[in-house]
């Protein structure tokens, strides 16, 4: 008999399907997509409203972030321009880069590992190594910085006291 769906895993897989309509349909189509984001996610998440809450927090986030997400990205794949991606796997990259930077709630391994199945299930064979590389990379960019912020305030906290 198959697992049932964890709802996390569940709300990953709305995200994606919502943020890679938006990808398709171009920048006008978010303006449309604020609207219809809660009934868009109802409906693909079978009615079950946590499931749709972390998934629009998702869709949200990677919309409002995205050109520092892009960014980011950019910093890490050197060789790969975003465009010439697969558009599930651009998407599975930028949700799980907010995800990394701004969702402190989930563990960064969960969040990749979430990444890597879903790059299995939804793209091509190769995809679960390439989105593997590419967000271990950005994971250890944001420890660094994270401990960065973090010795620097410590080292004012000391200072001022």
């Amino acid at each position: 008999m198959p697992q049932p769906v964890r709802r996390r895993t569940k709300a990953r897989e709305v995200a994606l399907q919502l943020l890679f309509q938006f990808d398709l349909r171009g920048p006008n189509y978010g303006q449309e997509l604020g609207a219809d984001l809660d009934a868009l996610c109802l409906e693909a998440s079978d009615g079950d409203r946590e499931v749709c809450k972390f998934a629009q927090r998702l869709v949200e986030g990677t919309l409002r972030l995205r050109p520092e997400i892009d960014e980011r990205l950019k910093s890490v794949t050197r060789n790969w321009d975003l465009k010439r991606m697969a558009s599930v796997d651009r998407n599975i990259l930028r949700m799980t880069v907010f995800e990394l930077a701004h969702c402190q709630d989930v563990p960064p391994k969960v969040a990749i590992n979430e990444a890597i199945e879903l790059g299995k299930k939804y793209s091509t064979a190769n995809s679960g190594g390439f989105v593997n590389g590419i967000l271990d990379r950005v994971r250890m960019d944001l420890e660094k910085e994270r401990t960065a912020t973090s010795g620097a305030q410590d080292i004012s906290a000391a200072q001022a006291e």
